[in-house]
């Protein structure tokens, strides 16, 4: 036993000693090695963009599109019936009010016109022609003539205003006009469109009348002459056909109550209204 432990001893003595491992190298950190590319792609010229050629612009813009490129050249029109309505009351009549325009986006031709009728007779009707120019994004200064039918004799006046859309999207029509004798008279109209559904809307609507001067012929006094309000609910089948259920209220004030009073006629009057909004 003795023996064989020296054999083994001697052997394990006698073979060379082994040579040490080398350490394994510790794996890189991917995100750091992006990183660094990163950071040296920055330091690299990058490609200048090529100037534009005259092929370029011939393709962003080709011939026979003039009217597209410049919208203003383009004449265009636009006729809206608002209100084409029955309103009834102890006597109901028809309500007729269509503003239409004819030109391009800066200078139009504006229609308004605007009737009423009461128990089969028509009570008011008059037409505007102006002139309009775009003098921002939203605005627009009119001028022209107001050629009243009704009542009365036929009146003719010079009309000036301005018309848009106000902030919250208001819709303002601002005209004032200068009659025969001196004549003055000024009104003011505000609308707005509230989206119940995208179908669904409702039109809560102003409108005041100031006179310079009394004009018995046609029963208006002056000052503070009348003021209208509206609450119509529409449904557009399409956009350009919605009929619509409402209601109105108006009111005589001042001169010209006195001059219904003496009339017999009612100073105020409150209306179902129904009717159609279409425009093409």
């Amino acid at each position: 036993m003795i023996t064989a432990a020296i054999a083994t001893f001697a052997v394990l003595l006698a073979q060379p000693p082994a040579k040490p491992t080398a350490p394994t190298k510790p794996v890189e950190d991917h995100s750091a090695h992006v990183a660094a590319a990163s950071e040296q792609s920055k330091d690299k010229p990058k490609e200048p963009i090529p100037p534009v050629t005259d092929a370029d612009r011939a393709a962003a813009f080709p011939q026979g599109l003039e009217g597209h490129t410049v919208h203003d050249r383009r004449f265009n029109s636009f006729i809206l019936f608002d209100r084409l309505e029955w309103q009834g009351a102890a006597s109901g009549g028809i309500h007729l009010e269509n503003t239409s325009w004819f030109g391009g986006d800066i200078n139009r031709l504006w229609v308004r016109a605007e009737g009423e009728s009461e128990d089969g007779r028509v009570e008011n009707a008059l037409v505007h022609g102006l002139y309009g120019r775009s003098f921002s994004r939203w605005w627009d200064v009119v001028a022209g003539v107001r050629q009243d039918m009704r009542p009365g004799n036929p009146q003719t006046w010079a009309a000036v205003g301005i018309q848009g859309l106000a902030p919250y999207w208001f819709e303002v029509q601002a005209t004032g006009y200068i009659g025969a004798g001196g004549r003055t008279h000024a009104q003011f109209e505000i609308e707005y469109d509230l989206l119940l559904t995208n179908r669904l809307i409702v039109q809560p609507l102003f409108e005041l009348d100031i006179y310079g001067k009394n004009d018995p012929e046609r029963a208006i006094g002056a000052g503070l002459s009348s003021i209208e309000t509206g609450l119509r609910l529409r449904y557009e089948l399409r956009r350009e056909l919605a009929p619509y259920l409402g209601v109105t209220w108006d009111r005589k004030l001042f001169g010209t109550a006195d001059f219904a009073r003496l009339a017999g006629e009612d100073v105020s009057a409150t209306r179902i209204a129904f009717g159609v909004r279409t425009w093409f």
